[in-house]
């Protein structure tokens, strides 16, 4: 059985997921197939980007604003979901305008500084932040920091600027023993107007939970309490960065303030064209990373676990590896994993607030996460519920679940290698789970398709060693039925008629080939 520690190095990902996964294509031909997988058994997404404040400053011009308008126009008039979607590769078509901003970035460096030169000492005991807030100044500069621990108030970047330590465990960046409990410990410097242009590289960042000694609850609600958290940013990076311990999430890509206005709305100052990769991060209060209201996101060869869940009343806490949520579009999960989180990958909404809409999944790896996939909006899965207008669009190829497991995170939830509940419009592909034979399962299934899921497809999909779980693949039926699922190329060591079950009332479901081995 595998076992994930903190420490992680998340470039081994690619490799231990093909070996589990046994397929010899490459990832770019399994996500294409995964595409037309999709595109096969999907219907149209509602326009909703007219309540979204994230914009470009092509997009606020009177022509940015006429072609959006048009193009909007031509994408109901044909009834299609938009080409931006599919994707070249593995990665976005924008990374390629992600890229050039990067090499823009450096482009405006006027200063390279060293924090020691402004008076800054990394023993761990000395207050950083004036030296810290010389050293950035207002922007375009890189500023170094050797290795060593240094202690702040807090860090606000400002626009074009890089922020390099000599490498995680090295350089660490740790909060003052005096700071407030809502104290984020690195973000940028103006959530309102907004920055641009930041890089932050090679670092430990400690919120130093220790500080609040047996506090209850270790976070401040909004996007508050966080080890960084880039709000109202477009084109930002993170790279080579390990997070601690912070009250609420390690990192949080997010919009100026959370929005609970309900479904279809969005919040205002939400980032865009934010590339996090190459992250560790444990002890968490709430998530790991997770992304609220902002767009244009991917998450590559990152690696979250063992959460605390102080963020969350005791037993309740749902604390994730990685969650895409309120909000948010266009988010790329790229050979990632995750290990001993309540959801190891949770895509989703609460109940007044927009779900997480086109997310694209190639490679993870889960291992004794509780709910290894997760995909719900919150409060629109029963039939007395509204009916989601946003929870659409997700494609995964390559996935991976090991041995979820009960957890003292969440005491009432039962493992899950996958849920989907209330979104449509959901490809998976190559989809690989491994039980412990030994563990008690209670007769649960292990994947579970419910709640007013529509437009569901699970193709080549293998299953071993959940002996004491029940069908290994339920599609929920009665008043909340799930429906228009497709399930195809399904091989498990268990007999087809307690591989899947189906409910009552489901009026279209297909299921081919189905191979006990």
């Amino acid at each position: 059985m595998i076992y994930l520690d903190k420490k992680h190095d998340s470039a081994n990902n690619r490799n231990l997921i093909a070996e589990l996964v046994g397929d010899k294509r490459s990832e770019k031909e399994i996500v294409l197939e995964t595409e037309l997988l999709f595109q096969q058994n999907s219907t149209p997404a509602p326009v909703w980007e007219a309540n979204s404040s994230t914009s470009t400053s092509a997009e606020t011009s009177i022509f940015g604003r006429l072609k959006k308008v048009f193009g909007l126009f031509f994408s109901l008039k044909v009834n299609r979901i938009p080409t931006e979607a599919v994707p070249m590769d593995i990665y976005p078509k924008w990374k390629g305008q992600l890229d050039e901003e990067y090499n823009h970035l450096f482009s405006k460096i006027r200063r390279v500084v060293n924090v020691r030169d402004y008076g800054a000492v990394g023993d761990g005991v000395t207050d950083n932040t004036e030296a810290f807030r010389k050293a950035f100044g207002s922007g375009r500069v890189k500023v170094i920091v050797p290795a060593g621990v240094y202690i702040t108030k807090g860090i606000r970047l400002p626009s074009w600027t890089c922020f390099i330590g000599t490498g995680k465990g090295a350089t660490t960046i740790k909060l003052h023993n005096d700071a407030p409990k809502g104290r984020r410990l690195v973000t940028n410097a103006h959530h309102w107007k907004g920055n641009r242009n930041i890089l932050v590289q090679g670092m430990t960042l400690d919120w130093n939970v220790e500080r609040l000694g047996n506090a209850e609850k270790t976070s401040t609600f909004g996007n508050h309490s966080s080890c960084l958290t880039y709000a109202n940013v477009s084109y930002g990076w993170v790279k080579d960065v390990e997070a601690i311990n912070p009250g609420l999430h390690c990192f949080d890509i997010s919009s100026t303030l959370y929005n609970y206005s309900g479904d279809g709305h969005r919040a205002r100052g939400g980032s865009r064209y934010v590339w996090l990769d190459n992250l560790n991060g444990y002890g968490f209060g709430d998530d790991g990373i997770t992304t609220h209201h902002s767009d244009d996101i991917i998450i590559s060869n990152s690696h979250m676990s063992d959460p605390s869940g102080r963020a969350h009343a005791k037993g309740f806490s749902n604390s994730n590896g990685i969650e895409v949520d309120d909000g948010s579009r266009n988010v790329w999960l790229i050979n990632n994993s995750t290990a001993r989180c309540f959801g190891g990958v949770e895509i989703k909404a609460h109940h007044n607030s927009s779900a997480a809409a086109n997310v694209h999944i190639s490679g993870h790896l889960s291992v004794n996460d509780n709910r290894s996939y997760n995909f719900r909006h919150i409060g629109h899965h029963r039939m007395t519920d509204p009916e989601s207008k946003t929870a659409y669009n997700i494609r995964a190829s390559n996935i991976v679940a090991i041995a979820p497991v009960f957890t003292d995170l969440y005491a009432d939830s039962t493992p899950r290698c996958m849920v989907v509940s209330a979104y449509r419009n959901v490809a998976i592909n190559n989809f690989t789970l491994i039980g412990d034979p030994d563990y008690d399962y209670k007769g649960n299934p292990m994947i579970a398709i419910q709640y007013r899921a529509r437009n569901i497809t699970l193709n080549n999909v293998k299953i071993k060693d959940f002996k004491t779980a029940g069908n290994y693949i339920k599609v929920f039926g009665g008043d909340n039925r799930a429906d228009d699922v497709k399930i195809q190329s399904v091989s498990s060591d268990k007999p087809g008629t307690r591989t899947i079950a189906i409910g009552k009332g489901i009026e279209n479901i297909s299921i081919n080939k189905v191979l006990t081995v």
